[in-house]
C-alpha cells in the first residue's frame, strides 16, 4: 500500500496557496466542486469521453458563474491511473475526492487505488474497500465489532425461515445487484436456477449471495461526517434513495403487484434521493451508531473513518421502542447532494452545509 511517507512528500512539494479538489465526473462530482469553490478552491474533473458536457459545458467556470475550473477527458474512466494524467493531478496540487463511482469505474480494483494512485485522496482509501461483501474483513464484520444492530445474515440457503432480501452481483454490470425476494430455501434455489437461466447471474458467484433478513420499515440513510481534527461526529443530513421500477411496483396495489409478478422482476438501481427528517428522538441511537463505528473503523481499520461516511438504515418499531437497523454502510461521499435540505448541518453550523462543501471546510487554520 502507498505509504504515509510518500504522500507526504508529494503534499509538501504541493503549493498549498494553490490546492485544486479533483474528482471523478460522476456521482456526486458537482456537490463537490460546488462545495470546493464556496470555499475558495479551484476545481478539477476527470471525464470520461461521450460523458464530460455535464462538466465542461454546462457548469464550466465561465464568466463569473460554474464550478469546474479544469477537465480532463479521458476515453475510458480508468486511464485516470495512467502515469502522466497523475502527473496532471499532481501538477494542479490535487487532492483527489473518491466516491462510489470511481470504485465501480476501476473495476473495483482496490489493489490499484491502494497501491497505484500517487494522488493525496481525502479519506482513507484502505476502507474503501470494507463496502464490499467478498473482503476479507468486509462492512458486516466493521458492523458487528462496533455493536450496532443489523439485519439477520443467513448462511446457507436452506436455513431460511422468513421473508429474505438476497443481494448477488448481476452478470452484465457486476457493480448492479440482481436483488430479489425469497422465503425458503426451495423459492432460493428456484428462482437462482431461473435467473441463470436467463443469464442475469453468473453460477460462480451464487455461494458469495448474501442473504438477508427482509426487515421492514421506512428506509433512511444516516449521512455523517468525522473530523479528525475536531474529533467530532456529525450528522450532515438524512435521506431515502429512489429506485427504478421497484418504486413504481410498490405504487400498486397488492393485486395488481402479483398480476405483475410473472412479467416484471423488481430492480433496486439507484435513480435519485429524496430528502427526508427523523424523529428528534432517533437522533440518540443515531449518533451512539456513528460513534460507534468510527470508533470501531479507528481499531480495526487504523487510521479509520477521515470525513464523510453513511449508515443505511431501516427505522422497525417497538417495543420497547422505535430502533435503526443498519443494512448497508457507505465509507465515502454519498450520492445524495439533497441531504443540505435537512436541518441538521444547520442545527450544528448555523447554515446547511452540502458534504461537498463540509469536505471543504476541513482545512487547518
Amino acid at each position: 500500500m502507498i505509504g504515509a511517507a510518500q504522500i507526504k512528500s508529494i503534499l509538501d512539494g504541493y503549493d498549498k496557496n494553490s490546492i485544486t479538489i479533483g474528482v471523478l465526473g460522476s456521482h456526486s462530482a458537482l456537490d463537490v466542486c460546488r462545495g470546493a469553490k464556496d470555499e475558495g478552491f479551484s476545481t478539477l474533473v476527470v471525464c470520461e469521453m461521450g460523458r464530460e458536457r455535464t462538466y465542461a459545458h454546462h457548469y464550466r467556470t465561465q464568466d463569473g458563474i460554474g464550478i469546474v475550473d479544469h477537465v480532463i477527458v479521458l476515453e475510458n474512466f480508468r486511464d485516470i491511473m495512467r502515469p502522466d494524467i497523475q502527473a496532471q493531478l499532481r501538477a494542479l496540487n490535487v487532492i483527489f475526492v473518491p466516491h462510489r463511482a470511481f470504485e465501480v469505474y476501476l473495476d473495483f480494483n482496490y489493489a490499484a487505488i491502494e497501491n497505484d494512485f500517487l494522488v493525496p485522496l481525502f479519506g482513507a482509501r484502505s476502507l474503501l474497500r470494507i463496502e464490499e461483501r467478498n473482503q476479507q474483513y468486509t462492512q458486516y464484520n466493521l458492523l458487528h465489532d462496533a455493536q450496532i444492530r443489523m439485519p439477520y445474515i443467513f448462511n446457507k440457503p436452506h436455513d431460511i425461515d422468513r421473508l429474505c432480501l438476497v443481494k448477488i452481483p448481476e452478470k452484465a454490470r457486476a457493480f448492479e445487484r440482481a436483488f430479489f425476494y425469497c422465503s425458503s430455501g426451495q423459492q432460493f434455489d428456484a428462482i437462482i436456477n431461473q435467473k441463470i437461466e436467463r443469464n442475469e447471474i453468473d453460477p460462480a458467484v451464487v455461494a458469495d449471495a448474501v442473504i438477508e433478513e427482509y426487515v421492514i420499515g421506512p428506509v433512511v440513510n444516516f449521512n455523517y461526517f468525522y473530523s479528525p481534527l475536531s474529533q467530532r461526529v456529525e450528522l450532515l443530513g438524512t435521506d431515502m434513495r429512489r429506485q427504478t421500477n421497484v418504486d413504481g411496483i410498490a405504487r400498486l396495489d397488492a393485486h395488481n403487484q402479483e398480476a405483475l409478478h410473472n412479467f416484471v422482476a423488481p430492480k433496486f438501481e439507484e435513480a435519485g434521493h429524496v430528502a427526508v427528517t427523523v424523529l428528534e428522538s432517533m437522533l440518540e441511537k443515531a449518533f451512539e451508531y456513528g460513534d460507534r463505528f468510527v470508533q470501531a473503523a479507528q481499531e480495526k481499520c487504523a487510521p479509520g473513518i477521515v470525513g464523510p461516511f453513511a449508515l443505511q438504515s431501516i427505522i422497525v418499531p417497538g417495543p420497547p421502542k422505535k430502533d435503526i437497523v443498519v443494512f448497508d454502510v457507505s465509507l465515502r461521499m454519498p450520492g445524495s447532494p439533497g441531504i443540505c435540505f435537512t436541518p441538521y448541518s444547520r442545527y450544528l453550523h448555523g447554515q446547511s452545509l452540502s458534504a461537498g462543501q463540509r469536505v471543504a471546510l476541513e482545512q487547518t487554520p
